[in-house]
């Protein structure tokens, strides 16, 4: 996006000024050279189509190269990113060589592409420049035939020479801003084929405050891949109620809160929400009455009390910021850091550990009291003493709301009022507990598999 919409910026200011400006002064020199002599100015004009081929098979090859330089831009700045991101893998596998090998082959790939970029622009110049000059002598040859010249004075002879010669800088310089063009368009393609991708489906009109009623109804999700997530899903979880959804990875569990929020569509089947459907319900409203713990926690680069109170909840007072920070036992660590709740955390606050990431992320779904509650393997980055603490803080936060655990932990589900064991997108079992481990079946697998600590 950013190299892009600078070439594009470039084409549309420079290039435009240039265009406008440079040929006003051309069309104001033909017209005098038409006016002053009208059969000398048709030889010039006769090499307007050799002009124009020249310009044209220049920009499709410039265009073309254009696109090229961005795709291998696009590739350096993914090395740059990607390895600056996983530096401590890189270090750590000992992968700095190949690393800089894969940097140095897509700053050359681009490099090459660059140069046949400028040869092609530099030898678009001289071309037009020649053909200009052979038309420019091909003018002064004839004018100096007595009879036609006729009874033009020197003066006005000098005069029309003059302005034929004053058509070659103007047209250099259109020329030249060609490639400027070339690459504004290429980048015009990239920036709007992104601006005109479709949005996020979002007609609905509701916004009710939810009681919490979650029915899924022969849900399917199958990605654009072909990969079947959700087969025929059906399940109801009443208001208040707080369901575990347990299986191996890839069982379709973070697939299926991700329909609830909205961030995937379900391929066929309904979602309903206090028995309305869930697209009847405007996207906003939906979302901001749904709070969501992640396994991957994203922290942004400010303070401590802006991470807790982001977006919605900027206006939260004091007060109940600390209040959610104590409730998930954030709070003495966070009065433990140089400024407090005003310390900036830095780029995805890689200066505080993975449990206490994650309990500013928990204190932020706490403080956004949803009346649904969904924590994906949100305890997954605590010690066993950091998630004793916040089990007693999600303890808290489930009374009187819908809560979806996802979890491999025992004692993040063992107290769940359901447990829905999932496999490859179905439901196999569900029960509470004492059930499912007394039917002995997939779950009393997982549970000797996974939890044998407990």
């Amino acid at each position: 996006i950013m190299y892009n919409v600078e070439q594009l910026t470039a084409a549309s200011t420079e290039a435009l000024r240039t265009i406008i400006q440079q040929g006003l002064i051309t069309i104001a020199l033909l017209g005098y050279l038409l006016y002053t002599n009208w059969r000398l100015t048709m030889c010039i004009l006769i090499f307007g189509p050799v002009i124009g081929f020249v310009i044209s098979k220049a920009s499709k090859r410039m265009r073309k190269l254009s696109q090229q330089v961005q795709d291998t831009m696009g590739d350096v700045n993914h090395v740059v990113q990607e390895t600056v991101n996983a530096n401590l893998i890189v270090k750590g596998f000992g992968g700095q060589i190949y690393e800089q090998e894969r940097f140095k082959q897509n700053s050359l790939e681009n490099l090459r592409r660059g140069l046949k970029m400028v040869a092609v622009q530099q030898l678009n110049s001289p071309v037009v420049q020649l053909i200009m000059s052979v038309s420019l002598s091909i003018v002064m040859y004839i004018a100096l035939r007595p009879q036609i010249l006729g009874d033009t004075t020197a003066g006005e002879f000098v005069a029309y020479i003059t302005a034929a010669g004053m058509l070659a800088r103007p047209i250099k310089t259109l020329t030249d801003v060609n490639e400027k063009i070339q690459r504004g368009m290429a980048a015009a393609h990239s920036v709007f084929e992104l601006l005109d991708m479709p949005e996020e489906h979002n007609t609905g009109k509701l916004n009710d405050a939810l009681k919490g009623n979650i029915q899924f109804k022969d849900v399917n999700l199958v990605y654009g891949d072909g990969h079947h997530a959700i087969h025929d899903f059906n399940l109801e979880v009443k208001a208040g109620e707080t369901v575990a959804l347990v299986g191996r990875s890839g069982a379709g569990k973070t697939s299926l809160v991700n329909l609830l929020v909205r961030y995937q569509e379900t391929t066929s089947g309904q979602i309903l929400l206090d028995q309305k459907p869930i697209t009847d319900y405007e996207l906003t409203a939906l979302r901001t009455q749904i709070a969501m713990v992640n396994q991957q926690v994203v922290l942004f680069n400010r303070t401590v009390r802006e991470n807790i109170a982001y977006g919605q909840l900027e206006n939260a007072s004091d007060e109940e910021i600390i209040a959610a920070a104590k409730a998930a036992y954030a709070h003495d660590f966070i009065m433990a850091l140089p400024q407090g709740y005003d310390t900036p955390l830095g780029a995805q606050g890689l200066n505080l550990s993975g449990g206490q990431r994650q309990r500013i992320a928990i204190a932020r779904a706490i403080l956004k009291n949803a009346p649904i509650l969904i924590l994906d393997e949100a305890t997954s980055a605590l010690d066993n003493e950091s998630e004793y603490f916040i089990q007693r803080a999600f303890d808290q936060a489930m009374r009187d709301r819908t809560t979806i655990v996802i979890a491999h932990r025992l004692s993040t589900i063992e107290n769940a009022d359901r447990i829905v064991v999932m496999d490859q997108g179905r439901i196999i079992e569900q029960g509470n507990h004492a059930e499912l481990i007394a039917r002995q079946g997939a779950y009393y697998q997982l549970h000797q598999r996974n939890f044998e600590e407990h």
